[in-house]
């Protein structure tokens, strides 16, 4: 179904249905939201998210799609991967296809391998997504390339997607390792400042209230040990090495 594993910081879960393409149904669902505490628990600094066998996930399962709960469980685990404290990277390593494309954008990051594929075929289904799906992608990239997605049923490939900042950046399975890697070596409090306040003001909602509440989170980080590391290290011309604390 999935599998989860750590080294050196980086929490890697990787989607393991590949007879259905790592399509995702409620038992899947429900493991993401699983994973997502377990690698919360174990102290990732970063995670890459990504598929086994030839597809990062090619959708909802349709076996399940119009049952009773899917959609809770979907959304569920959609909001568990984007809720993570610390960087999420979608290491989209094949097609992301409808639920695929809302589970890539779910992270903060994607790096697309020359076989990506990225769609939200809903019109042609009948289907809808959420509007906080919709929201997301306008965010990640651009009002223009939502509607492309959305309203002509568009699949963008690895370097459209890139052109358009729809992914990141360009690499396989082990470059997104080893980004994650390098990330997990930066400061988690900044880094989960900045992944607060990025997605705060990704949304549509009052700016004030969205700085006032950023405000102790941002303060927390200058009174850090960490920013002392961070200035001795310097001092000293070494790497900092980063407790969170």
């Amino acid at each position: 179904m999935l599998s989860v594993s750590m080294e050196d910081g980086v929490g890697l879960i990787e989607l393991d249905r590949p007879e259905r393409r790592n399509a995702l149904d409620i038992a899947t669902c429900r493991a993401l939201v699983d994973a997502t505490e377990q690698v919360r628990t174990v102290g990732a600094r970063a995670v890459v998210l990504t598929g086994s066998g030839t597809s990062f996930c090619s959708g909802a399962d349709f076996g399940e799609v119009y049952t009773d709960g899917f959609r809770d469980a979907l959304y569920a685990a959609l909001h568990a991967v984007a809720d993570l404290p610390m960087p999420v990277l979608a290491a989209v390593n094949g097609p992301a296809i409808g639920a695929g494309t809302q589970l890539a954008i779910a992270a903060d990051l994607r790096m697309a391998a020359p076989t990506a594929v990225f769609g939200l075929p809903t019109a042609r289904l009948g289907l809808a997504v959420d509007p906080w799906t919709i929201q997301r992608l306008v965010q990640v990239a651009g009002g223009g390339t939502a509607r492309s997605l959305l309203l002509a049923c568009a699949q963008l490939d690895a370097p459209t997607a890139h052109a358009r900042g729809l992914a990141d950046s360009l690499g396989e399975r082990a470059d997104a390792l080893g980004l994650a890697a390098d990330i997990a070596t930066m400061a988690p409090l900044t880094l989960a400042y900045n992944k607060s306040a990025t997605n705060a003001f990704g949304r549509a909602e009052d700016p004030d209230g969205a700085v006032a509440a950023l405000t102790a989170e941002f303060e927390r980080c200058w009174d850090s040990q960490d920013i002392q590391e961070g200035r001795t290290a310097r001092a000293e011309k070494r790497s900092p090495q980063f407790t969170g604390q």
